[in-house]
């Protein structure tokens, strides 16, 4: 699959790391970016290596259209890896939404900016965000 335009792979990682922390360097392979975000600490009493957030990630995949976007929501665990889970708790539903909202925003302005598309995959149906493409 090839990029929309003439940026190279090495480009865009470029562009995408100066949003913030969110991309995922060695997860994000050729037309394929992985952006994740740890919002709310599960336990804080606990050593780093071995706390564990509520938040989202998010693949962004290059198509002949632009990017198509897919977030998910859950838990990162101990181990460093994503699970899908049911947000329960208000509060932490309300600050991982809005985080996600504003790097929804920040993405949508780059490729903007870039003159690029962004588009939601099918897999978006079941986030009941209102997500501005």
């Amino acid at each position: 699959m090839a990029l929309p335009t003439e940026y190279s792979n090495g480009k865009y990682l470029k562009k995408f790391a100066a949003m913030g922390p969110y991309l995922r360097e060695k997860q994000s392979l050729n037309g394929c970016y992985f952006f994740d975000s740890l919002v709310v600490c599960v336990n804080a009493n606990i050593s780093p290596e071995k706390r564990e957030f509520w938040g989202g990630w998010l693949k962004l995949v290059a198509t002949s259209e632009g990017f198509e976007f897919s977030y998910q929501l859950g838990l990162y665990n101990s181990h460093g890896s994503w699970q899908a889970k049911v947000l329960k708790d208000p509060v932490t539903i309300a600050a991982v939404e809005k985080n996600l909202v504003s790097f929804h925003q920040a993405l949508s302005k780059q490729l903007s900016e870039l003159e690029l598309t962004l588009f939601p995959s099918q897999l978006m149906t079941e986030l009941k965000l209102e997500l501005s493409a």
